[in-house]
């Protein structure tokens, strides 16, 4: 249903900002019917009305927002003229006050002690995990395989998810975490686009307790390792030992309950997004064999017969382009709000406080001011050189980790998680995926519907022919 936006709406976006009237809702629950039913579909509906668009969530009041200009100003202002919502009890529940839920001076410490975490010398140290996991996963692959790409990408990224973060080694420790985790996001998604969005907290519901039990799960698991890391000997090279020995300031350290809280913030954004986003990126390249000859083609040049590592990341170019319209297209993290505070504007306009603004990366990104013909796939856009198309795109028409001061902590792991486990698998196999719709659902983040099934075949790479 995406459309070329016309002429008017993209005079809004230079003439002054003007809020539109957004479809009519029903009383006491506004608009959430319709927003339940299809999320995705009523972000583009309303990104077809205009930039800005009022509409009814529940009895609240909701502002959409979707020119790339006031998206920027929402992220950058966060923190000072918008405040963090709360995202429900479900949320709450699986992911505790984490970086992503805190606010103010406890954001901002948690922020600091995370950080040094993930930044690009520690993921340098973490590829070599990466890339080795998926060279396990090409071990056991063998020319005509049928397989679930669904699965087999889960199984991955949650193996390198529980090495680089937990510092355990078995895939029984990745499929206790990763069910739980799987049970809880669903979970997540169903409350938060049904009535259950709109229900106290005391109020029990089925979802409810079932996410309170995978929740148990994971904390189960996380304070095993807890312990096991702190009657260890020797310093450790993952995320949760780098966790560990943080300080702040004042010398004060992350407390049990908020190690938990991170490192299962830091989980989410290292196997949910990235399966995900792997699992589109091989329905894309197989509906699109062009752009899969062109990255085998880059996959054969840069690499050869050898496998990637993380100096390889920059070179890769096409491969990042790869991923990122993969991003574009099917956005791992669908949706951004924020509570307006006393004194917010957007687009020069003022927002009266307690408005609910609202943003959407899907909508955004299939906007065809900024990416014309949205609905392709082409990496192309993504030309960095000189010139290059990419130059045209503004700021925050691209949006997948969100952005500002609050932007995904996990980005660059992610991207090379991403780059790399692509660059393995698509070196020594062609994965065709079986003809038929694969709906994308909007829980915590953006998921395949049903299991993927695909079949893959041996090729020949860089000077020899990959055999099983």
């Amino acid at each position: 249903m995406t459309t070329q936006a016309g002429p008017a709406a993209a005079d809004r976006a230079t003439d002054g900002p003007t809020i539109v009237s957004g479809p009519r809702g029903v009383p006491l629950l506004g608009n959430l019917p319709e927003f339940g039913k299809d999320p995705l579909a009523f972000f583009e509906r309303l990104r077809e009305r205009g930039d800005f668009v009022s509409w009814q969530f529940g009895r609240g009041r909701a502002l959409f927002i979707a020119h790339p200009d006031t998206i920027g100003e929402l992220l950058t202002e966060v923190e000072r003229t918008f405040d963090q919502p709360d995202l429900g009890i479900a949320f709450r529940t699986l992911l505790g006050n984490g970086v992503v839920v805190a606010k103010g001076a406890d954001w901002r410490r948690k922020r600091s002690l995370v950080q040094p975490s993930v930044r690009p010398k520690q993921v340098r140290s973490y590829a070599a995990t990466m890339a080795e996991c998926a060279v396990d996963l090409a071990d056991r692959w063998a020319d005509g395989r049928r397989i679930d790409i669904k699965k087999e990408m889960a199984a991955l990224t949650q193996l390198i998810a529980v090495r680089t973060i937990f510092g355990v080694d078995t895939a029984a420790d990745a499929e206790a975490i990763g069910s739980a985790m799987d049970i809880a996001q669903k979970e997540i998604g169903a409350e938060f686009s049904g009535l259950g969005a709109l229900l106290p907290d005391w109020v029990p519901t089925p979802g409810r307790a079932r996410i309170k039990r995978a929740t148990a799960v994971i904390d189960a698991e996380v304070s095993r390792i807890v312990a096991r890391h702190r009657e260890g000997d020797g310093e450790r090279p993952d995320l949760l030992s780098r966790l560990l020995t943080a300080q702040d300031e004042t010398g004060a350290r992350l407390s049990d309950r908020e190690i938990r809280d991170e490192t299962v913030t830091l989980y989410i954004g290292g196997h949910e997004t990235t399966s995900s986003t792997l699992v589109w990126a091989w329905q894309l390249l197989s509906q699109n064999p062009r752009v899969r000859d062109a990255l085998t083609e880059e996959l054969d040049q840069v690499l050869g017969d050898r496998e990637p590592g993380f100096d390889d990341y920059a070179r890769l170019t096409y491969t990042q382009a790869v991923v990122k319209e993969t991003l574009r297209l099917y956005p791992t993290i669908w949706l951004l709000t924020g509570i307006a505070k006393e004194g917010a504007k957007l687009g020069g306009m003022p927002i009266p406080a307690g408005t609910r603004v609202w943003s959407s990366q899907w909508a955004t990104h299939r906007d065809g001011r900024w990416f014309p013909d949205p609905e392709e796939f082409r990496p192309e856009r993504w030309d960095t050189t000189e010139g290059g198309a990419a130059e045209d795109i503004p700021e925050y028409a691209w949006f997948p980790f969100g952005g500002g001061p609050r932007v995904c902590l996990g980005t660059r792991f992610a991207m090379v998680e991403a780059v790399l486990v692509l660059a393995v698998l698509a070196r020594r196999f062609t994965v065709t995926v079986d003809p038929g719709e694969i709906r994308p659902v909007p829980s915590l983040t953006l998921q395949p519907d049903r299991e993927v099934l695909a079949t893959v075949r041996a090729r020949a790479t860089g000077s020899g022919t990959t055999e099983h």
